[in-house]
């Protein structure tokens, strides 16, 4: 048995304050100054888009993979206005292993307000609930308190450290392992 998602029709997700919907062309700008902001990829080992034309292509990719029902990225924005604030999502899922890893980035001018320690509650709802996942799984920097803070608030529960596993921009980082088991199952 193995699990089979479907994201159709697309899950917005809401707090009082928040609004999870999905991402849009029109949130290329805000997207490209968050992918390209030195203080909110300093612990996200991705590439960049460099330009308009770059972020719009990624957009697309994102959309893809919501539409082949492979992966799920949300727009965090807030209620009164709808503008892109971050993002969160399940990425590299295994659905033959009831898993999903949980990725999220928040623009600095809202970190610690609580914001993403809401929206990470949205998600994982949808991921057990929805997704019917058994393990939400985290793959972080060591170095990025503020993201270990939030996971462990949530409930996660270190699994591994992996020193130097991954090649980044000339060198060799370390990573950290925390997940969440479905209370439920």
């Amino acid at each position: 048995m193995m699990l089979a998602f479907n994201f159709n029709p697309f899950p917005v997700l809401e707090t009082p304050r928040l609004r999870l919907r999905r991402l849009v062309k029109n949130d290329a700008p805000i997207f490209l100054r968050l992918r390209n902001d030195e203080a909110i990829m300093e612990y996200i080992d991705r590439p960049r888009q460099k330009d308009m034309a770059e972020i719009e292509t990624f957009i697309e990719y994102i959309d893809s993979l919501i539409d082949t029902h492979v992966n799920i990225n949300w727009a965090i924005t807030l209620k009164e206005n709808d503008e892109l604030i971050g993002t969160i999502g399940f990425y590299r899922n295994q659905p033959e292993n009831f898993r999903g890893e949980i990725g999220y980035m928040l623009d600095s001018n809202f970190w610690r307000k609580g914001i993403m320690n809401e929206a990470m509650k949205l998600a994982i709802d949808y991921g057990f609930n929805n997704m019917k996942l058994h393990t939400i799984e985290a793959c972080i920097n060591p170095k990025n308190i503020a993201s270990k803070e939030i996971l462990l608030k949530n409930g996660f529960v270190k699994e591994d450290y992996f020193k130097e596993n991954t090649f980044w921009n000339g060198e060799f980082k370390d990573t950290e392992v925390f997940t969440l088991f479905n209370p439920n199952v």
